[in-house]
């Protein structure tokens, strides 16, 4: 190796020697420039001769990953410690718990999706804002990174509404990540989780609503809660609310602190007509929250640029 390293310095000396033949006179530059290329020829061949030799000899491979030789022990100041489920996980487990355990079905929401199933299926008009670049991802070829889990709606009306032909409703809630073209700071991020309701019988009302997501709050913050409304907009529930709880306890909620958790409505005519069910004999209701503010109105976070970040210290918290 110290031989192949010094050919290369002197063949790196030869090559600063060219810029000397412009400085000889005329007849002498020929002669001058052949044994400088002679010389050159000679160097080069005696380093391709030490490489050769260099890959004929066994060299034991190095893992730069390792902390320590092979056999030798692990040095003090290196952790040494099992992973753990990231909290996000750990909450979208607990969220879909409770809505199971109140007869709901689990769907995974997708990471990629069109323009009919983001937008048109759910009663989006043509100029809504939320279509323009400057709100949602779009790829080159024109697919969808989800800003709302509310895109797995149509699928889902579609795949359940042989139930209500039996009488039966459909009760399904979708968890996903979410993408959106947000100026990321300590209460806004570009990727984050929902997690979407669905609701359709032939007799269910704005009351069961109010009452199935009283019962998931309550269940999820183990206390009872009293809840308030106010009038919202969404293009695919009609009327919409906006729905707030009572500030927990645990919060450090005092009597007549409430906090807005979710958006919510009665579906839309427009979106059960799409999904090729009669809007005249069956009603719905759907709801979408963001799963980490959950996260942080529990642990008492206040940057949620925490979640994304790969922090160990912050993970090992948890």
């Amino acid at each position: 190796m110290e031989e192949l390293e010094q050919l290369k310095r002197e063949l790196k000396a030869l090559n600063a020697d060219y810029a000397k033949i412009r400085e000889l006179p005329a007849e002498k530059r020929g002669e001058f420039g052949r044994d400088l290329n002679a010389k050159k020829m000679a160097i080069l061949e005696k380093i391709r001769e030490a490489e050769e030799a260099l890959v004929d000899v066994e060299v034991e491979p190095l893992d730069i990953t390792a902390p320590c030789g092979i056999n030798e022990p692990l040095p003090e100041v290196y952790p040494v410690s099992q992973g753990s489920r990231h909290p996000l996980t750990a909450e979208l487990e607990r969220v879909t718990d409770i809505y199971q355990l109140m007869g709901f079905d689990v769907i995974e929401s997708r990471q990629l999706d069109d323009e009919y199933h983001m937008f048109d299926a759910l009663n989006f008009p043509k100029e809504h804002p939320a279509r323009d670049g400057y709100d949602t991802f779009r790829t080159e070829e024109g697919l969808i990174p989800p800003a709302h889990t509310s895109t797995m709606q149509h699928r889902v009306l579609k795949m359940y509404k042989d139930r209500l032909a039996r009488g039966e409703e459909i009760a399904v809630v979708v968890p996903g990540r979410v993408y959106r073209n947000e100026d990321v700071d300590a209460t806004h991020e570009h990727t984050f989780y929902q997690c979407e309701g669905v609701y359709v019988s032939e007799t269910c009302t704005m009351g069961d609503m109010l009452g199935i997501l009283r019962e998931f709050f309550e269940k999820y913050y183990e206390q009872k809660l009293n809840i308030r409304t106010q009038p919202g907009y969404f293009p695919f529930t009609e009327p919409s609310l906006e729905f707030m709880i009572e500030k927990p306890h645990a919060l450090g909620g005092k009597k007549g602190d409430f906090l807005e958790m979710l958006g919510c409505g009665m579906i839309h005519p427009n979106v059960l007509k799409e999904a090729g069910i009669d809007p005249t004999k069956y009603h719905g209701f759907a709801w979408g929250g963001g799963i980490d503010r959950l996260v942080m109105l529990r642990f008492g976070l206040t940057d949620v640029r925490y979640f994304e970040s790969g922090n160990l210290n912050f993970l090992r918290e948890f």
